[in-house]
């Protein structure tokens, strides 16, 4: 299953990606797939904008993207892609978990 852990106040302030969704083996699992291509974009969409609001760490099955910098262009787009993961969730409920939890 894929974790997804949000922090926010007024702003998303920390997003924690981790875990494979097991829908189908590796390289052919659609979720995994469609996760990864709704953070990549988000994240590369954000840094081509202003590199400087956000850093994120890629590890073996997980990715921890930090907000340095709050705005609300980069906020905009953070809750894009937490709306388009939790879309996901509706569809894979037993492939991705969504916590939010308000600073």
């Amino acid at each position: 299953m894929i974790k997804i852990e949000i922090l926010k106040n007024n702003y998303v302030k920390q997003v924690i990606i981790k875990g494979h969704a097991n829908y189908q083996d590796y390289g052919k699992d659609i979720v995994c797939s469609a996760v990864s291509s709704i953070v990549i974009t988000s994240v590369n969409g954000i840094i081509a904008i202003n590199e400087k609001t956000i850093n994120y760490e890629e590890a073996k099955d997980k990715i921890t993207i930090n907000i340095a910098l709050n705005d609300e262009i980069t906020n905009k787009l953070m809750l894009n892609m937490i709306n388009l993961l939790k879309e996901l969730q509706i569809q894979y409920p037993k492939n991705i978990y969504i916590k939010e939890e308000n600073l």
